[in-house]
């Protein structure tokens, strides 16, 4: 009959308790933030102000959900990767290797140059002796890697090799400039990411749209053009010999050369070999700091192979200058005093405090392999965002006491107990959504509301069976026994059906929608928890107490 164990009830009770606790921090929202935002600096070893760690007891739980764009302000990009601004450099890192090879055989094919070619995926070969061409041909042949992609190697090769007219023409493979593409957009992906992290903003939307799109929601931004500073900078970090120096910024520079403008001294260029000896991919750390003079300046650290062939380098080239490249312009040239074993050095120049820190950020979290190109921004100022959740609120209100008396006039003291496990429902969705970390949108707001008006379905459903089982004069007990039985299948069958839709929903869609997919399906979840089992439970501790004849529902 109505018997329920003691260790469910322990349980149902428990499971509600928990979620009201965790739920709970979101009432107080700006608090808990403050203190959390305050933890973390402590973590961090930053600054950190006490009232703001006191504004929320630490031992209780500090979990909230994650308001998105829409509702906290922000700011939206759609970036465009400029994928085929990798093959140049990939072409670049080929030609030493392709130079080296041919050289090898230099009493055949001759003195070996290098043309310009249109396509930034070629790289075109002249030898001296163009009969050993064919032979030229083979030997780059050879250098032929099988094409890795993200997923391990593939069966073509990496390069093309061609002989045009006297010209040996190396290209990237097609299999090859797909896999490049790839690796771009997944690096492009995960250097943005670290970069807004780096930043200290709260769960940023970075995902992939197309083949060559980024779509970067940042909430709690100040603009559009602050978040393109962050993630809009290459930061681009190249070491070159230096070949000349020149006041005419027109001059054309000679073949492989490159020419750079000083940072610091305006109308000066230097004229330095376009292939580096190391780059910014080869760091491993860079952080801010103070050179001898006390001014801001950004130590660096290169890993072993880049160590090894700063070190190299500096052995043999003592006495010459060598200039530092950030993003197109020349941060210093110093002239190599000696051996610079480690891989370790110093940028220093006219930077600021804050330059330096944001360098330093830039440079940890790496170089952005292509140029991106946004399309679209906004900024969606606080204001907006606060109007957004009023209304929200005033929806999720109306519909919450619109339900509430609905039910108490229809179902009576029974309408009372559907109504704690709404209250219980909507609690649980907070609890959920602030544990797994979710970002509440407008969308997801609509869900809540719509799951609201749902979530008494199944309570309908089961209190219409009960009235149904009174009619046969089978006792209270044996009624709300068959009334949940009976129920049950029903239940299932509409909420799995809606709980299959928000699963397609949340594949499918992107951005706003997968946010009303998660609320609903979340919705779907706890709403037939507390229909079958805390509403159970709360009938039978009723039934329990006042042993009633009949159920005046």
């Amino acid at each position: 009959m109505l018997q329920i164990p003691m260790w469910k009830r322990i349980l149902i009770w428990g499971t509600c308790a928990l979620a009201l606790l965790i739920a709970v921090p979101n009432l107080f929202y700006a608090q808990v933030e403050r203190h959390n935002d305050a933890v973390t600096a402590q973590e961090r070893g930053e600054a950190f102000l006490e009232e703001d760690l006191a504004a929320w007891p630490g031992f209780l739980p500090s979990f909230l959900v994650n308001l998105g764009l829409d509702l906290r302000g922000g700011a939206h990009l759609l970036a465009e990767v400029q994928v085929s601004d990798v093959y140049a450099d990939r072409v670049d890192a080929l030609w030493p290797t392709v130079r080296d090879q041919l050289r090898e055989a230099r009493d055949t094919v001759g003195a070996v140059r290098r043309l310009p070619s249109e396509d930034a995926g070629e790289l075109r070969v002249r030898i001296g002796t163009p009969e050993a061409i064919s032979e030229a041909a083979a030997r780059v042949r050879d250098l032929a890697q099988p094409t890795q992609s993200l997923t391990g190697f593939g069966s073509g090769n990496d390069i093309d090799v061609r002989i045009e007219g006297e010209e040996i023409v190396v290209a990237l493979s097609d299999a090859e400039r797909q896999a490049t593409d790839e690796r771009t957009m997944r690096t492009s992906l995960e250097i943005i990411r670290r970069r807004v992290d780096e930043a200290g903003t709260r769960e940023p939307t970075i995902q992939r749209q197309g083949e060559d799109r980024i779509l970067i929601q940042v909430p709690g931004i100040g603009s559009a053009e602050e978040l393109k500073a962050l993630i809009g900078t290459t930061a681009r970090l190249t070491f070159h010999p230096v070949v000349g120096v020149t006041s005419d910024g027109s001059e054309v520079p000679g073949p492989r050369n490159a020419l750079y403008p000083a940072m610091e001294d305006p109308g000066t260029f230097y004229e330095v070999e376009q292939t580096p000896v190391v780059t910014g991919d080869q760091l491993v750390d860079a952080s801010a700091a103070m050179d001898q003079n006390n001014r801001p300046a950004v130590n660096f650290r290169f890993n072993a192979q880049g160590g090894r062939a700063f070190g190299l380098y500096t052995a043999e080239n003592i006495g010459s200058p060598f200039a530092i490249v950030l993003d197109g312009e020349v941060v210093s040239a110093p002239t190599i005093q000696s051996h610079i074993p480690g891989g370790s050095g110093i940028i220093t120049g006219r930077f600021t405090v804050e330059e330096t820190t944001q360098l330093a950020v830039l440079l940890r979290s790496g170089a952005l392999p292509a140029e991106m190109e946004f399309l679209e921004e906004r900024t969606v100022g606080p204001e907006l965002g606060q109007d957004s959740i009023d209304a929200g609120r005033i929806a999720a209100i109306i519909a919450m006491a619109a339900v509430l008396i609905f039910m108490l006039a229809s179902y009576g003291i029974f309408g009372v107990i559907a109504n704690i496990a709404l209250l219980l429902n909507v609690a649980m969705i907070f609890a959920l959504l602030s544990l797994i970390g979710a970002t509440l949108t407008l969308p997801g707001i609509a869900g809540i509301v719509l799951t609201i008006g749902m979530a008494v379905d199944a309570t309908v459903l089961i209190f219409e069976r009960i009235r149904e089982e009174m009619r046969t004069a089978k006792g209270p007990a044996r009624a709300i026994e068959q009334g949940y039985d009976k129920a049950l299948s029903a239940i299932l069958d509409a909420n799995v059906t809606t709980f299959l839709t928000a699963l397609i929903l949340f594949a499918m869609g992107s951005g706003p929608v997968r946010g009303f997919a998660v609320t609903l399906g979340l919705g779907i979840i706890t709403s037939v928890f507390t229909a079958l089992l805390v509403t159970r439970l709360m009938m039978v501790m009723y039934f329990e107490r006042r042993r009633p004849k009949t159920l005046a529902i």
